[in-house]
């Protein structure tokens, strides 16, 4: 006899309701899944609460990585791969933030989850809308609040977990993954460090020694830092939609603690490691910055001195482009092909050129001089090849 493979949508469905009937001791039945379309190997559905004995939501959000290896049990904790902490430090994330209070909550609530089936069931934040749509509004007035907003919502998010890093640490040595697994962080660092190489082989440029400077505090930011607080670090316009909750953050697959200027520098410069740009102007951007100032400068007084705010929130934009530069600048087509594409989507040198162009620009109306230089050298050798495209 042939075996034949179940459908990938119904084995999630029945493995959510396996694991409500457990959480709830009655039977749960759920109905009309949709596919949201997960990143990566994941499985995204909405799903009917159509048995609701214990007053479960309407609605929920699905989201499963499939087994990878043979048939039997497998001990999901321990894993090696990518994909394996991806699932992990989700799952940590999203019961740490299920921990704060509903009003500093960044995102959907973690209603249930299964270590062994891969699965996270959460609260449905319902028909937000996604923050690229709003930003391609052809009304300023829509833009702009937009981006305060989002600018204001991550302070909120950063406010209320200063501090509570060692309450995320014990939630990832319970899911056996360690601090050690921050593979993003990891992987940001190794993407400055090969910048000033990257410059000088394909432009012939020679980083200054101030800039060197500033670009070793900055990469460092990912893994110390001052002003740390919780993050998701997927901040793509595709993981952030706006409803009537306001600005709400999907995606924690890399969540973790890290320095929370990065959060909004990477705001400011425009999504950098998304191949996109953002309708963001000087104003717009300093009204951003001193929106996520006023949320946060309780937690960190350091932050209401203008010389400590725009230094560091300098080495954080230094960090960000620097680490786009790495990422699309090399002709490496396939690896240009896997970034995900949404409504601001354009080509990478033009999206480069957006980056450098506001980094350029800060650094000159904060007395940056040797970094707005660089900036504008850079700038030059990326129009120089887009012309040569």
């Amino acid at each position: 006899m042939t075996a034949t493979l179940a459908d990938p949508i119904s084995e999630v469905v029945q493995a959510a309701e396996k694991l409500l009937t457990r959480r709830t001791g009655a039977p749960v039945t759920l109905a009309d899944p949709v596919d949201l379309g997960g990143s990566g190997l994941s499985t995204v559905l909405r799903v009917r609460v159509a048995a609701n004995p214990f007053s479960l939501p309407r609605t929920l959000v699905l989201k499963q990585l499939p087994r990878t290896g043979g048939v039997g049990h497998v001990d999901f904790r321990g894993a090696e791969t990518d994909e394996e902490v991806a699932f992990l430090r989700e799952a940590v994330s999203y019961q740490f933030a299920t921990a704060l209070a509903k009003d500093n909550r960044p995102g959907a609530e973690l209603l249930a989850y299964d270590f062994e089936t891969r699965l996270l069931v959460l609260s449905d934040l319902g028909d937000a809308t996604p923050l690229a749509s709003l930003l391609r509004s052809g009304d300023a007035d829509t833009v702009g609040n937009t981006l305060m907003a989002l600018a204001q919502a991550l302070g909120r998010m950063h406010a209320a977990t200063v501090g509570r890093e060692e309450d995320f640490a014990a939630l990832l040595r319970r899911a056996d993954i360690g601090n050690a697994a921050d593979v993003m962080a990891q992987q940001a660092v190794q993407a400055i460090r090969a910048v000033p190489e990257l410059l000088a082989r394909d432009f012939g440029l020679t980083v200054p020694q101030s800039v060197l400077d500033r670009a070793d505090r900055a990469a460092n930011l990912f893994t110390g830092g001052r002003f740390r607080a919780f993050s998701p670090s997927e901040l793509c316009p595709d993981n952030i939609v706006v409803g009537d909750d306001g600005v709400q953050f999907l995606d924690y697959e890399w969540g973790g603690f890290r320095d929370a200027t990065l959060d909004i520098a990477y705001a400011l410069t425009s999504f950098p490691a998304c191949l996109c740009t953002a309708p963001l102007t000087p104003d717009r951007v300093r009204a951003m910055a001193d929106a996520w100032r006023a949320e946060v400068v309780a937690m960190w007084p350091q932050l209401a001195f203008d010389e400590v705010f725009v230094t560091r929130l300098l080495d954080a934009q230094l960090a960000c482009v620097w680490l786009s530069t790495e990422l699309y600048l090399p002709e490496d087509h396939a690896r240009i092909a896997s970034v995900r594409t949404h409504q601001l989507s354009v080509h990478r040198l033009d999206a480069l050129e957006a980056r450098w162009s506001l980094l350029a620009g800060f650094a000159a109306a904060t007395g940056h001089d040797d970094v707005a230089e660089h900036a504008n050298d850079v700038l030059a050798c990326i129009r120089g090849r887009r012309e040569d495209a």
